[in-house]
């Protein structure tokens, strides 16, 4: 990932940041209590291991771990600790804070029947075979599909839906001569349901919406009918960017399947056919749930730094079909996650008729550590459940003819407070009501204004100039860089946006070399089909576009996420000459679908102008100041599932899990419109990210392609070649530009992504919560001798200074071995080159980094 897609991913953390930056960070920690212990056998005097342990006043709770050690955070002054485990007395301790706050809690062993299962009180050491516990999982496992509601013909039901962000322990300090310029913050703190704290809400979205499912092909759509949003997300310009992210990122829970998708990584549920390797199971109570005396099932990792929860399953005694009544989930404090300092999460199911479990809510609270010694944030998403029916929809077509699977309502942003108050099945918090308000009054502070000015402008690369803005600057990390030939590149550019015409569109910019002297130049007129609500490239794109542009082309370096223009990039391990000058007019006709299948066809002229670096000559000594190409190409493009943050340039995957095929074709006929030489080339891509459960998972690039024409080197396939310092997916850390060229050729690149897999399971190395990153990449080719200048004089020899290298049967390979997760935000890879080391000026290896942050 890159910092800007991650800078947009993660907003709710920047944020409270800035909203730190304008109250002068004057907050103060709540009054709290640590509260620490230990659980023993009163007979044994032995530790009593995974018993749950619980506030009785506030809600948190936790399990003890192989010591039976304990430990937990307390906010209010009457609170008391519930300790339970099968086979023990339930025990209930006051927290007496005027004493040592180091608990020693004494368990009374009781034998326990259940299901003709004795639990003896003895300890002994954990053990997989002959658990009843672990029985007791398999029998839900087995028993899932008989109380699945997807099993019927139909099922529908409306969902309500809120997530709120909130900065946590805020509490202000009255000494700060800032926080006097924002007092009234002060009449707007709430309290957190998650552990008692002082919040102040910062954003407050909602949705309403009607889900319908459909057995005979097993197709979920969901409508959404109204959404609506208040507080200081609202920086963003484009709203469902930030929604589509959110939801990804904070996605629900199903317990039934084999993996549990959050925070964009996996986790796997307790239910999962591995499950009984990787967690503890304990049957630790029975307790009465709606009605229903209830077994509780109890499970943790065996290693609290991998990818799995602490958690319950509460299930009735007397169910035959295993119907879990209540889920209860936490995240271990040692856990290799990034930024989350706790999380629990609550699920509760009825039984319809029919048998079917209806999950009726769903409520998530997390806390979110940003930067050592500042206030965190607290986000809820809760979520009910209601009106659910097994009937075919009215209008099948309607509830299941859309291609996409969420289908927003033209009207959903512009329901009013009658709409809300109908679906509205949580009422609102004193502080959600009043956002507006405070956001209101906080735009008034001048250095608030400036800030969050100065927060929009990094989030969006733009420079707004209006209200609303008809002109859009930039992209601004665009404005200076630097490259061999053109020494300092100066750039200056923008875009026009929907609020000057919802169909016609421009954009482009102008720049200056201060060493090669000479003006470039990219100008672009569009018109889209239809209305657009900020810019041109908003999905879907249905449009036809004129583009002409005069600059430099850098030969073998392509960039598949970022500009080539960007600042970061400038910094190269050797000169980079490889490339001319280059003149272009394009005509493109672009059709998005809502499926994510889309078709580009374009007809292009282009003009190649040579340089000192990269002479056209050809194999009779004949030279050349530039050469002509009227071209044609068509590329196709399928990714079903894909979700991605929409730039106003370029977009970014919020995930790479949908698969990605693309095929292109271009062709120019030589002789048309004075084309110098034929180009018939087709390119194969495929890619997507596969996850291997709790062992992380691998991201996999594939492509080949094949020229089937004779043509010069410039036309062929030209390996990325990465100059950079960083780390650039689909681009070769220690190849030179056109140290490769072929005519056919097959790439693969590999990432796989440890996740700790062998960190966390290190004393003392775990608490550093590194992750393992290995990546291979290969590039076999072939360069036939029709497009060899050595063999067909037609062409354009190589240039001298090049050292291309013919290649043989032996593919190209490197390899790297990182470390992730360095302080959260850094990754540091060493790459080793393992095929064609001897060749000329051909690097071995290389240290290359990566800022990006993922949880």
């Amino acid at each position: 990932m890159t910092f800007f897609r991650n800078y947009i991913i993660y907003l709710p953390r920047i944020i409270a940041i800035m909203l730190l930056a304008a109250t002068g960070s004057g907050i103060v920690i709540a009054d709290n209590v640590e509260v620490k212990g230990v659980v023993f056998d009163s007979r044994s005097r032995e530790p009593v291991p995974y018993a749950a342990v619980a506030l009785t006043t506030t809600p948190g709770g936790t399990l003890t771990d192989d010591a039976g050690r304990f430990s937990l955070r307390s906010y209010s002054q009457t609170d008391s600790v519930r300790v339970s485990v099968m086979g023990y007395t339930t025990a209930t301790i006051p927290i007496n804070r005027s004493y040592s706050r180091q608990m020693i809690v004494e368990l009374d062993p009781t034998g326990v029947q259940l299901a003709e299962v004795v639990v003896k009180p003895k300890k002994e050491k954990y053990r997989k075979k002959g658990n009843p516990a672990v029985a007791f999982m398999e029998r839900i496992r087995a028993a899932r599909d008989l109380t699945d509601p997807h099993r019927n013909p139909y099922y529908n039901f409306d969902k309500y839906e809120r997530m709120s962000i909130a900065v946590n322990d805020y509490v202000p300090d009255t000494t700060s001569w800032l926080d006097r310029k924002f007092a009234f913050l002060r009449d707007h703190v709430d309290t957190s349901a998650m552990s008692g704290k002082p919040i102040l809400n910062i954003a407050m979205r909602e949705k309403a919406s009607t889900v319908n499912y459909r057995h005979s092909d097993d197709r979920e759509r969901e409508h959404v009918t109204g959404l609506h949003h208040e507080g200081l997300d609202d920086i963003m310009s484009n709203q469902e960017n930030v929604r589509k992210v959110l939801e990804d990122v904070f996605r629900e829970i199903d317990i039934y399947r084999n993996d549990i998708t959050l925070l964009q990584n996996r986790f796997v549920s307790p239910l999962s056919p591995i499950a009984a390797d990787f967690y503890k199971f304990y049957l630790s109570d029975t307790v009465v749930v709606a009605g229903d005396s209830c077994v509780v099932l109890s499970f943790v990792p065996h290693t609290p730094q991998t990818w799995g929860f602490l958690g319950k399953l509460y299930v009735p005694k007397s169910d035959s079909t295993m119907m879990v009544k209540k889920l209860e989930l936490y995240l271990p404090h040692s856990i290799n996650v990034n930024f989350v300092d706790g999380m629990t999460l609550t699920q509760t199911f009825d039984r319809a008729p029919d048998g079917s479990r209806l999950k009726t809510s769903d409520d998530m609270s997390m806390e979110l550590s940003i930067l050592p010694g500042m206030p965190g944030l607290y986000v809820r998403r809760n979520t009910t459940y209601s009106r659910f029916n097994f009937d075919a929809p009215a209008n099948e077509d309607l509830a299941f003819g859309h291609a996409e699977y969420q289908i927003v309502a033209d009207d959903a942003y512009s329901q009013d407070n009658d709409f809300w108050s109908t679906h509205r099945n949580v009422p609102l918090a004193r502080s959600e009501k009043s956002l507006a308000t405070m956001v209101e009054r906080m735009r008034r502070v001048p250095l608030y204004y400036w800030t969050e000015r100065t927060l929009r402008l990094l989030v969006s690369g733009y420079v707004h100039t209006g209200k609303p803005s008809k002109f859009d600057y930039g992209p601004v990390n665009t404005s200076i860089s630097y490259n061999t030939v053109e020494g300092i590149r100066l750039r200056t550019g923008g875009m026009t946006t929907a609020a000057l015409s919802p169909r016609w569109f421009t954009r482009g910019y102008v720049a200056y070399g201060l060493r090669d002297h000479k003006w470039k130049y990219r100008g672009e007129v569009e018109y889209s089909f239809h209305d657009k609500k900020l810019h041109s490239r908003e999905f879907p794109v249905h449009s036809l576009r004129f583009t002409s542009l005069y600059d430099i082309d850098q030969l073998g370096q392509r960039y598949v996420y970022t500009n080539a223009d960007n600042l970061f990039l400038s910094l190269k391990r050797m000169e980079d000459t490889r490339l001319t000058y280059q003149r272009r007019q394009q005509l493109e006709y672009t059709l998005e679908l809502r499926n994510n299948f889309s078709l580009v066809a374009s007809a292009a002229f282009e003009r190649q102008e040579a340089t000192r670096w990269i002479p056209f000559v050809n194999g009779h000594g004949q030279s050349f100041g530039h050469y002509n190409e009227a071209m044609f190409e068509l590329k196709l493009r399928y990714a079903p599932g894909e979700k991605f943050y929409q730039g106003k340039t370029n977009r970014m995957p919020i995930n790479l899990d949908a698969p990605v095929f693309e095929l292109t074709h271009t062709f120019a006929p030589k002789g048309f419109l004075g084309s110098m030489f034929t180009i018939n080339r087709t390119e194969l891509r495929y890619s997507q990210r596969w996850w291997l459960s709790a062992f992380g998972y691998i991201d996999v690039v594939v492509k080949g392609g094949h020229v089937w024409s004779s043509t010069p080197y410039m036309n062929l396939m030209l390996p990325n070649a990465n100059l950079s310092y960083t780390i650039q997916p689909e681009s070769f850390a220690l190849m030179n530009p056109l140290e490769f060229i072929n005519d056919s050729y097959a790439m693969v690149d590999f990432t796989y992504w440890m996740n700790g897999l062998i960190f966390n399971r290190i004393p003392l190395l775990d608490r550093l919560k590194l992750r393992e990153v290995i990546n291979f990449k290969g590039l076999w080719g072939h360069l036939s001798r029709r497009n060899n200048p050595l063999y067909n004089p037609q062409l354009f020899v190589f240039p001298a200074d090049v050292h291309t290298t013919p290649m043989t049967d032996r593919p190209y390979m490197e390899i790297s071995a990182g470390l992730d997760n360095i302080l959260r935000v850094f990754r540091v890879d060493y790459v080793w080159r393992l095929t064609y080391r001897d060749n000329p000026y051909a690097p071995r290896w290389g240290i290359r980094v990566a800022f990006h942050l993922a949880f």
